[in-house]
């Protein structure tokens, strides 16, 4: 059925870009608060950031086979650079100001990370797991180019091969509206997590 090809993608989506949600928070801020690190990543970064997935598809299939593996493997790439770099944005968006009055009123290094940059630097965070987000969804398709079935990316692909256009065209839709509905969610906790967001 279409909505188990859709679960078997949305199951390699959360574990690829969840490891990233993860990493990619932790390395933007240490690059943030690190110039010597910031200078040391930021070039392969950037690197990461401008490969199109099917550049190296190729090699995580030679490395980890055709299996679930390598498809995570992709979409974790595909997801985490945006969200590193959100946050390096994010991080280095912060007022001065209020890193001056948090160290005036006493406060050590840990306390100005977690009290000041962290909340000031989260709604960038949110906007890169966004970013990534989408990105990785518009790379599902590549992602099952091999041995995709179960999976959208897979049997969109497949119909197309066998031009099967209802069924294309259907699968479409679903990659459409679910990109939609996965975005609306991101924004809803962003909305919950960031309240003060645009707020004077």
């Amino acid at each position: 059925f279409l909505w188990e090809h859709l679960v078997a993608s949305l199951q390699r989506i959360f574990a690829g870009v969840g490891v990233a949600i993860i990493l990619g928070p932790l390395v933007g801020f240490a690059m943030g608060m690190s110039k010597p690190f910031n200078t040391i990543t930021e070039p392969y970064l950037n690197f990461l950031r401008a490969l199109p997935p099917l550049g190296y598809i190729g090699l995580l299939i030679v490395w980890f086979g055709i299996g679930d593996t390598s498809k995570i493997w992709l979409l974790f790439l595909a997801a985490f650079p945006a969200i590193a770099i959100s946050t390096v944005n994010g991080v280095h968006g912060v007022s001065q100001d209020q890193i001056n009055a948090a160290r005036a009123l006493g406060a050590n290094r840990l306390q100005v990370v977690r009290g000041v940059v962290m909340p000031a630097s989260l709604p960038e965070v949110i906007n890169g797991i966004r970013i990534a987000l989408g990105f990785a969804w518009t790379t599902v398709v590549a992602a099952e180019l091999n041995n995709g079935i179960p999976g959208i990316g897979g049997l969109a692909y497949l119909a197309g091969q066998q031009l099967n256009t209802p069924l294309t065209i259907a699968c479409i839709i679903v990659i459409g509206i679910t990109a939609l509905v996965l975005d609306a969610i991101i924004k809803w906790i962003g909305v919950l997590l960031v309240p003060w967001k645009g707020k004077a």
